[in-house]
């Protein structure tokens, strides 16, 4: 299991945010932390404690500047997210993402959009590509949620789907919406099927609070996940040492 972090950016500040209070227009953005420090301090501590795979993630508009910062400090070892497009992904590429991450570019009027799938693998190629299957559940299932996690797609999140998914990228990145940002716990349920359906890398977002968080992730998931974790750090607000993290992992 290794340890991913992240880099979320909003306004152009590092926060950390309770995702899915992003995108209503009738009710205020819950951050939970903003940092002091820019997006270089952050890719600069992952770059000196050797973590790769980590999520920088531009929370809308006006965060572009600070993430080419990010990946400009720590080339080729983190991926980027937020508003990626066929359009801009080779930028980003270029300018040191490892891997582009998509959701609402290929999800979008509630569908899978096949189209702009191919479009995007054949512009950055699947090694380059990960796809963020962030779901909620409903009616006993998980469906992927897009738009800020404001409108839920007809794209289950099980094991037939994940099968063919798989085929056009590099790693998937799985929030559990319900509960990311709250520092309530994961979803353990979620947690045990993504293990049991998944066959690429995949990282696990949602919830992580403790190293007894980490510990229980890694026998439910079997060592077979990887995880992030933002609002529950130290460096982040909260009371979870990244430190230990990070030693927990590398062990």
């Amino acid at each position: 299991m290794e340890f991913r972090p992240c880099i979320d950016l909003h306004d152009g500040k590092v926060k950390q945010i309770v995702g899915s209070t992003l995108g209503h227009t009738d009710k205020e953005v819950v951050e939970n932390f903003i940092s002091e420090n820019d997006s270089s301090y952050f890719a600069n501590m992952f770059k000196v404690d050797g973590l790769t795979g980590g999520h920088v993630i531009m929370l809308g508009n006006g965060n572009e500047d600070a993430a080419l910062t990010a990946l400009k400090t720590y080339p080729n070892a983190l991926q980027i997210g937020g508003g990626i497009t066929a359009e801009n992904a080779t930028k980003f590429i270029e300018a040191g993402a490892s891997h582009v991450i998509v959701t609402s570019y290929i999800f979008h009027d509630g569908a899978l959009d096949m189209d702009r799938l191919e479009k995007l693998v054949s512009t950055v190629g699947k090694d380059k590509l990960v796809i963020d299957l962030s779901c909620r559940i409903r009616n006993g299932k998980w469906f992927v949620v897009t738009d800020k996690w404001t409108k839920f797609s007809d794209f289950e999140v099980n094991a037939k789907q994940i099968r063919i998914i798989e085929k056009y990228c590099d790693e998937l990145l799985i929030h559990a919406v319900d509960v990311e940002g709250k520092r309530s716990g994961m979803q353990e349920s979620l947690v045990r099927d993504l293990a049991e359906w998944t066959s690429i890398p995949t990282t696990y977002a949602g919830g992580v609070r403790s190293i007894e968080d980490l510990q229980r992730l890694e026998v439910i998931a079997r060592g077979k996940l990887h995880v992030t974790i933002g609002s529950a750090l130290d460096i982040f607000g909260g009371d979870l040492a990244y430190a230990d993290v990070v030693s927990y992992c590398k062990k």
